[in-house]
């Protein structure tokens, strides 16, 4: 996985939408299998929010205990999903890379997905994000959210298991 999405000239972007919320655990397979890829530049979840608390209504404040809200493990990395699992957003390095995907996609899924190619996420700064991130902000940042939010906590860098151990001997 490479550490910047400028590193290829011309990457394509693809979204897969499956026909039906993911659940954790297939969420965790399909991550896992899209992982073993190479090529893979950026990967976006998305999905509705599952709350923490209530937030309105009777019940205002009261912890929610929701079944879909767990961590899961990809690539040695154990991550608390916070969205059920509507869609995905890849940014991959060649067409050879999107059939992989595709291929994977077909391996894991029981049900129908759509697999689009198109622009879904930012190529370059925009004026927010220049005044927010400044003029040398890491292009990995750039659509992945909202620079006017300043909520980067919820961003997970997952690196490959090579990648780990060439920063461990340095």
């Amino acid at each position: 996985m490479s550490d910047s999405a400028v590193n290829t000239e011309n990457p394509l972007q693809i979204e897969i939408f499956p026909s039906r919320i993911l659940s954790p655990e297939t969420a965790q397979k399909l991550l896992s299998e899209v992982y073993k890829v190479d090529g893979i530049l950026r990967v976006m979840v998305q999905g509705q929010r599952l709350p923490t608390e209530v937030g309105f209504g009777p019940g205002t404040g009261e912890k929610v205990e929701h079944p879909q809200r767990k961590a899961i493990e990809v690539e040695g990395q154990l991550i608390e999903l916070k969205v059920n699992v509507g869609r995905l957003r890849l940014e991959v390095a060649d067409a050879e890379v999107k059939e992989k995907v595709r291929e994977v996609c077909e391996k894991v899924f029981p049900f129908p997905f759509e697999f689009r190619e198109g622009h879904f996420m930012k190529k370059k700064a925009t004026v927010t994000d220049y005044a927010k991130l400044g003029p040398n902000a890491d292009p990995t940042l750039l659509g992945m959210v909202d620079p006017k939010s300043g909520d980067y906590k919820n961003l997970i860098f997952i690196k490959k298991k090579e990648e780990k151990e060439s920063e461990d001997e340095e």
